[in-house]
């Protein structure tokens, strides 16, 4: 189904901001021990926001799986969801959400037209951030999966925040 020119424009509103967390949220080290905080951190955030739904996390650097947590609730599909939502972040530098956003700036769903991958691989739908190391670029991906896919990338987001700023403390 076509998007309205109204829905086209709420989308690119957004790009700026999305960008914009991309290069400000940008860790100093991760190590495994950080991908078991984050990746808890962002169960709990979970379970107080949406008491009554479950997530899936996941959490990769270099292709390794660090972390993975399945809430109650959750399903094989989410498995499915984080997958494809760690390959478009992955091969493409940016939060699922971006990419999705940008497509749906050209009127595009999904990523086989512009980008030549099979939606069967790669999802354009919020709830992967690149996992990026500052004067290193992106590693790996932090992915929620369970959620609309506004709120997958608003707790990510959330989640990577606090860490960051926890980071900056412990200099």
């Amino acid at each position: 189904m076509p998007m309205s020119s109204h829905q086209m424009e709420e989308a690119a509103a957004l790009l700026p901001g999305l960008l914009a967390q991309e290069q400000e949220l940008q860790f100093l080290r991760f190590t495994n021990d950080d991908a078991l905080t984050l990746g808890t951190r962002l169960i709990t955030l979970a379970r107080e926001m949406t008491p009554y739904k479950g997530i899936t996390v996941a959490i990769t650097r270099s292709g390794q799986l660090l972390f993975h947590h399945a809430m109650q609730g959750t399903t094989v599909d989410n498995e499915n969801w984080i997958r494809r939502k760690t390959n478009t972040t992955v091969r493409l530098q940016h939060s699922s959400y971006y990419i999705g956003r940008l497509l749906a700036t050209k009127n595009q769903t999904e990523m086989e037209q512009t980008y030549r991958v099979p939606t069967a691989d790669y999802a354009c739908h919020g709830g992967a951030f690149p996992l990026i190391i500052k004067d290193v670029g992106c590693v790996g991906a932090i992915v929620a999966s369970g959620l609309k896919q506004d709120e997958d990338h608003a707790l990510v987001v959330l989640a990577i925040q606090e860490m960051i700023a926890h980071q900056l403390k412990s200099q």
